[in-house]
């Protein structure tokens, strides 16, 4: 048997510690593994690597992939040829390297275009990843822990400068249009303002906030987590024009994604990639491996058609910011 790894859309972290699960389990079952090099991009430009015991067997520690990412790579629509579609090219390819499945690692885009190829005849399997955790079909992806570690310490080493000048300081985060991130990370480093896109955002409301944080003895300082898709220019300058303070920015970016995946993290991927590569030892293909009620569990391909996963409203950490006077921009 012969099974293909790739690792679609962005880097995070955690994604070479599935990368090793799936091919310690695979080459222990005398599976033959082939890594598909910058995600879907590889199978378009043939791009590929045997991997083996050696090359994989440190890798839990590891930041990003071994194999690459790219976030743009379309088999429906390759944007190097003027979007042409490239599949049935991508298929023939797979039929001569006798693959008999591929195992992507990915976000709600890798799942798409997996799908689709799985329904054409090329088997997948998927693994969630994302740091947005916007996954529908999984309670975990890989990658999320970690950037609610980053965000969390940045809110904290945030906390101690805006104390220090009496400043309103707003961290802006990733997660795409989804509030996960700035809600965990948030909640966890005790911010003041968290603003989601899922909740409607009264911006008079965070001025009386500030301000009133402002002129209390012991306070005097905010500290906002704005989710992606909150308008923090717009915010900022609200802000700024109400109140006497400095008001100001902070975007972390891809620091957000770098670097090594938290313990919760590498073991996560690593029950995600073991039930995956028993699937495919099985042939078992044509399912996302959701993480649900602390086990793994198959979610099929054609069982939902909208994979974005929302905070909801009545999500218990947005309850328990409301009991712990934490501001939603409401």
């Amino acid at each position: 048997m012969h099974v293909a790894l790739l690792t679609g859309g962005g880097d995070c972290a955690g994604l070479d510690t599935v990368v090793r699960t799936l091919t310690l389990s695979l080459l222990n079952r005398q599976i033959q593994v082939t890594g598909i090099e910058q995600g879907y991009a590889g199978l378009m430009r043939h791009q590929w690597r045997a991997l083996s015991f050696s090359e994989v067997q440190t890798l839990s520690d590891v930041g990003g992939s071994l194999l690459g990412c790219h976030n743009r790579a379309n088999p429906f629509a390759d944007p190097d040829h003027d979007g042409t579609d490239v599949s049935a090219q991508v298929l023939a390819w797979a039929r001569e390297r006798r693959i008999d499945g591929v195992v992507a690692i990915g976000g709600d885009g890798t799942l798409s275009i997996a799908a689709r190829l799985h329904a054409l005849g090329l088997p997948h399997l998927v693994v969630p990843k994302t740091i947005d955790n916007d996954l529908a079909g999984t309670q975990g992806c890989v990658g999320f822990d970690t950037a609610v570690s980053v965000v969390t310490e940045a809110l904290q080493r945030l906390r101690t400068t805006a104390r220090s000048h009496g400043r309103v300081l707003i961290l802006h985060t990733m997660g795409r249009n989804t509030g996960w991130l700035a809600l965990y990370a948030g909640i966890a480093a005790q911010a003041d303002v968290i603003l989601l896109p899922e909740l409607p955002i009264v911006q008079q409301h965070i001025v009386d906030l500030c301000r009133q944080r402002g002129a209390s003895p012991g306070l005097g300082h905010t500290i906002i987590c704005a989710a992606e898709a909150v308008d923090v220019q717009a915010l900022k300058e609200a802000l700024a024009q109400a109140l006497p303070c400095e008001v100001r920015s902070v975007r972390l970016g891809h620091v957000q994604r770098g670097g090594p995946p938290t313990a919760t993290d590498r073991l996560l991927a690593t029950h995600l990639a073991q039930a995956a590569a028993q699937d495919a030892a099985a042939r078992r293909f044509g399912y996302l491996i959701g993480w649900q009620g602390g086990r793994c569990r198959r979610v099929a391909f054609n069982s939902r058609h909208q994979w974005t996963r929302k905070v909801p409203t009545g999500h218990p950490l947005v309850q328990a910011a409301a009991d712990l006077g934490v501001n939603l921009g409401q």
